[in-house]
């Protein structure tokens, strides 16, 4: 199986090159326009000469069976586009644009030439949050918060809000009939967004603070008496009376435990298979992405 990585910057050399490199069966070809860094991270996985790659038209005439895209975003739509028509399954790094329209042409092309297209949402498969969808999620609380980093809104919300904006859709109970965005934004800077999502028995709340003098990521979820906490997707601590605390072993990898391990393998799974993994559901965070941007840009 012949699987391209396009883009070695740090998510691919720390998160996704492990994983793909220790699978078996699979022929690693790399590409990236940076002859120094292809070297390098070649080297690291004995990659051989033949499988790296300067540019995506050498990276294409391999007839590749799958890619995995970690190019920047502003890039994505040009070489997703590339590789749909060359009908390549394609898996890429969040957002799949910075742009609604961009996304919304990306996912229909897809569903045209019947490929497959993935949008790395790895919180969906990490073990703490996957656990959540078992309990009562009456009330649903995420912050991802940072130091010191507030931003232009439309880039902090399309490559670091997006998760929490998934999060909360992986995890509401039923139909959001409410959005409501709250913002401060101050000389261009986006300092902190709330968003709120409801339904029917259900309230879910998204929060992220560039300015909160901590880097953190916590979820609860509550409902019927019971509370259970993911801490900075690590530590699960369930609540009804006494707390009850489980911690990450110590020598589970870092992709494994936020999901990159599992969400890459079932892509690869998936392609195995002959499914075609539908980009649909990830446009609708897009979607509700673009509502906040706009939300917060009044």
């Amino acid at each position: 199986m012949k699987v391209g990585c396009i883009g070695l910057g740090d998510i691919a050399q720390k998160a996704y090159l492990p994983v793909l490199a220790a699978q078996p069966g699979i022929e690693l070809h790399l590409q990236t326009r940076t002859a120094a860094t292809l070297a390098r991270v070649a080297e690291q996985y004995r990659v051989p000469a033949a499988q790296r790659h300067a540019d995506l038209d050498a990276l294409l005439a391999q007839g590749l069976d799958a890619a995995f895209v970690h190019a920047p975003t502003a890039v994505h739509p040009e070489i997703v586009t590339r590789l749909l028509e060359a009908g390549v399954p394609t898996y890429v790094d969040k957002p799949l644009a910075y742009e609604l329209a961009d996304s919304v042409r990306l996912v229909e092309l897809a569903e045209e030439r019947g490929v497959s297209l993935a949008v790395g949402f790895n919180r969906r498969y990490a073990p703490g949050y996957a656990q959540c969808v078992e309990h009562p999620r009456e009330l649903i609380l995420m912050q991802k918060n940072r130091v010191g980093l507030p931003e232009e809104p439309r880039s902090m919300i399309l490559d670091d809000f997006i998760h929490v904006v998934d999060t909360l859709r992986f995890l509401v109970p039923g139909t959001i009939d409410d959005v409501t965005v709250r913002a401060r934004v101050e000389d261009g800077l986006l300092h902190h967004v709330v968003l709120q999502l409801s339904g029917d028995g259900f309230t879910a709340l998204g929060v992220m603070n560039r300015l909160s003098g901590s880097t953190e990521e916590i979820l609860e979820v509550s409902g019927q008496d019971t509370k259970r906490q993911v801490l900075n997707l690590a530590d699960v601590v369930d609540h009804k009376g006494q707390p009850s605390v489980r911690r990450r072993g110590d020598w589970v990898p870092v992709a494994r435990q936020r999901g990159i391990e599992q969400v890459a393998l079932a892509f690869l799974d998936a392609v195995r298979a002959g499914t075609v993994v539908s980009g649909r559901d990830a446009l609708a965070t897009h979607e509700l992405c673009e509502r906040v941007v706009r939300g917060v840009l009044g």
